[in-house]
C-alpha cells in the first residue's frame, strides 16, 4: 500500500495517516524503521521502559532528520511503576536535541499481567496511574504531553 504522490514524487503508506512501529519491532537496523524512513507519513514509535536516550535520539536522526514538527510521535508505554523514573531523561534529552516530537502515553500495554485464568489483563488503577505519571513528568519538565492512546471496547474482552 505504498504509493508515490503524483504531485510531489514522495512515497506515502496509504494504509493509514500515521503509521506506528511497535515496541518489539523498533530495531534500528530492522525493516520497520527502514520502511518508515522512506515514507512521508507521520510516524509513531512505541517506547518501553528499556528504551535508552541513544535509541530515542537515533530514531529522531533516522526518521526526522529535518526536525519537522508533526513528523515523529513517541508513544510511551512504560508501566505505572516505571514511567516516573524512566521518562524524564528521555524527554529532557530529546527536547534538548532540538527535536519536535509529540509525546503520547499508551497506558494499556505497559501494565499487562497474566491473570490466574491465563488471560492477559490489566488493572484500571495501574492504567490510570501511568497516565497520571506521564502528565506529572511533563508538568515537572515544562514540556507538553501530546495525548493518550487507549484501546477499549464496550464488550467484555479477554486476551
Amino acid at each position: 500500500l505504498t504509493r508515490t504522490d503524483s504531485r510531489t514524487g514522495e512515497l506515502y503508506d496509504t494504509s493509514g495517516h500515521m503509521v506506528w512501529i511497535g515496541e518489539r519491532t523498533r530495531q534500528m537496523d530492522g525493516a520497520h524503521i527502514e520502511f518508515a524512513s522512506k515514507v512521508r507519513n507521520p510516524i509513531g514509535i512505541k517506547l518501553g521502559p528499556t528504551t535508552t536516550v541513544d535509541e530515542a535520539l537515533g530514531y529522531v536522526d533516522r526518521l526526522d532528520p529535518e526536525r519537522e514538527p508533526g513528523r515523529l510521535t513517541f508513544i510511551v508505554r512504560m508501566g505505572a511503576d516505571k514511567v516516573r523514573d524512566k521518562l524524564p531523561e528521555l524527554v529532557e534529552k530529546v527536547t534538548a536535541s532540538g527535536a519536535t516530537v509529540a509525546w503520547v502515553t499508551d497506558p494499556m500495554h505497559g501494565n499487562t499481567f497474566e491473570a490466574a485464568s491465563g488471560h492477559k489483563t490489566r488493572r484500571f488503577d495501574d492504567v490510570l496511574d501511568e497516565v497520571k505519571g506521564f502528565f506529572e513528568v511533563h508538568k515537572g519538565l515544562g514540556t507538553h504531553p501530546g495525548g493518550i492512546h487507549v484501546e477499549l471496547t464496550g464488550d467484555d474482552v479477554t486476551e
